[in-house]
């Protein structure tokens, strides 16, 4: 990682992130300073007692010194609200 001069990176910046940390998959990083990240999960179907993959996408905040691309692994850790639909922070690539 290389130092940046982004006010809202976890690392560098004065952002202070809390609450969740989970690991998703980069889908897309169009956007300048952001990315879409998809994390899947399994939920129980309660009726048929069996159990159905799903997954959920994820506006976060791509910081310029992680820089993640399209199908890295990233963690992400919630954070204040950085825009109305940004609430998530990328913190790390997965090693």
């Amino acid at each position: 990682m290389e130092e940046c001069k982004d006010k809202n990176c976890p690392i560098h910046g004065d952002l202070p992130v809390r609450g969740r940390k989970f690991k998703a998959v980069v889908v897309s990083d169009k956007m300048k300073k952001s990315a879409v990240v998809e994390r899947p999960f399994v939920k129980k179907i309660k009726k048929y007692e069996r159990y159905e993959k799903r997954k959920t996408r994820i506006l976060a905040h791509n910081p310029e010194c992680i820089n993640a691309k399209k199908g890295d692994e990233v963690w992400v850790q919630e954070c204040r609200p950085l825009s109305k639909t940004i609430s998530f922070t990328i913190i790390g690539k997965v090693e």
